[in-house]
């Protein structure tokens, strides 16, 4: 047995004795809990590959030392995990090093703070099929759609504190076999303090406690998160012109203006199990509220008041209010539902959904991940202005059922159904729609 060899399990055994050991002699300092290293260390403890302290636990709400850190890095370099984990691995052996070296954990081959960028991703197929007859005539207009996406999401770290974020997306239409060109959708910087989270940027716009009802989309803007149980949030920005418009039917989007939307919320929640819930308010600013732009008899556009929106059709705002409430009976099993009204609107002016879930699928980080739910919707068109719409309509109201499985490691199938009516009585009556959604996804 070489010595490097030797030293390597000699301080993965030494990383196995409890850390109290260590901590009493530790000439290093604490990292705060909110470090991007914990998180690391977090993720790679849900693969197995970290396992933290001698009793089991990882101690996640405190500060922990850099030599204990660098004992559970050791251990888990013993283990030579592969793939993504060792690229993670490899970054905290970099941040590490001085430590290792001090274990005798010989890590001479990286350069210091080398590798900074995490890059995750996936690839998704989805499949989906539309049936509506919004004017009840019994003859259903179909759709269908079958495309993918390639998703790069990287990270890289600026300091202890701070990260950059991205997402590049390229999309496919196997159905006419079309391509785009890779394209950014997100780039933002975020501030981890602790209980104190900031970003700014473009980046994802999903209010978790209202799950999709109202937004699921990007802003450009600000954040500001404060809290570990009890939650504040304070969200402002503009979002692209296609995204918010007046009007059941979304024909009057303007190209050029995009709206205004600052947001203010609180959110509790007990973690695995209880209740949790909270309360939001949205004010949006854009001129689709009022108007409509259309063709004269003489080709040339005219603005006119928008009437599907408000009766006087001369408000350019929104203000909508939020509330949410559900209940974990365990890890696995969970009721929820939300509920939201747009008060300055006099048509579609109201939301809300319940759901019952049963399991846990996230994103198929591990082989036999599964969930199961069933609810019901209602999708307010000027209250749900960007929901998540994979198993619903805008403008639309019943009940959806979906599964997810991944029957192995990183690979994930989805399938959700939805039938259900339109809300307005549009041309004489309200109309049935359907919607059978499907995909496939890839995690690296």
């Amino acid at each position: 047995m070489n010595k490097t060899i030797a030293t390597a399990l000699t301080a993965a055994f030494v990383a196995g004795v409890s850390s109290t050991t260590f901590a009493a002699a530790n000439p290093f300092s604490d990292i705060p809990a909110g470090h991007w290293a914990l998180r690391s260390v977090e993720k790679l403890a849900a693969e197995g590959v970290v396992e933290g302290y001698g009793d089991g636990t990882y101690r996640g709400d405190r500060n922990i030392t850099r030599y204990e850190m660098a004992q559970m890095v050791a251990k888990a370099m013993a283990k030579n995990p592969t793939g993504a984990s060792k690229a993670e691995l490899d970054r905290l052996a970099a941040e590490f090093r001085d430590e290792l070296d001090a274990l005798g954990v010989r890590v001479s081959e990286l350069e210091k703070y080398s590798d900074k960028v995490i890059w995750n991703g996936k690839i998704e197929y989805t499949y989906e099929n539309v049936r509506t007859d919004p004017a009840k005539t019994g003859h259903k207009k179909k759709s269908t759609s079958n495309g993918y996406i390639f998703r790069f999401e990287p990270k890289a770290e600026v300091n202890d504190h701070w990260t950059v974020n991205a997402r590049i997306d390229a999309e496919g239409d196997m159905k006419n076999d079309e391509t785009t060109n890779f394209g950014l959708k997100r780039a933002w910087a975020e501030g981890d303090y602790d209980k104190l989270n900031i970003k700014i940027g473009k980046f994802e716009f999903y209010p978790e406690g209202e799950f999709g009802l109202l937004w699921d989309s990007e802003i450009s803007g600000a954040s500001v998160d404060y809290g570990s149980k009890w939650k504040f949030n304070v969200t402002g920005g503009r979002i692209a012109a296609d995204g918010v418009g007046g009007g059941v039917w979304g024909e009057n989007l303007s190209e050029d203006d995009p709206s205004t939307v600052i947001g203010v919320r609180v959110d509790y929640d007990q973690g695995d199990k209880g209740f949790f819930g909270g309360a939001g308010w949205y004010s949006i600013k854009d001129d689709d509220f009022k108007n409509a732009v259309v063709e004269d008899d003489a080709g040339e556009e005219v603005t006119v008041p928008n009437y599907s929106y408000s009766k006087n059709g001369k408000t350019d705002k929104a203000n909508i209010w939020t509330v949410n409430l559900g209940y974990k009976f365990t890890e696995l099993l969970s009721v929820r539902g939300a509920y939201a009204q747009n008060t300055k609107a006099d048509y579609e002016d109201k939301s809300w959904h319940a759901e019952l879930s049963y399991g846990d699928y996230d994103d198929a980080s591990e082989k036999g991940q599964w969930n199961v739910y069933a609810g019901y919707r209602k999708y307010g068109t000027n209250v749900s202005f960007l929901p998540t719409e994979d198993d619903t309509l805008r403008g639309t109201r019943g009940f959806v059922v979906g599964a997810a499985w991944a029957p192995f490691k990183n690979i994930g199938f989805l399938a959700k159904y939805f039938n259900g009516k339109y809300n307005t009585a549009a041309n004489g009556g309200h109309g049935k729609a359907e919607k059978i959604f499907g995909r496939v996804e890839f995690f690296f």
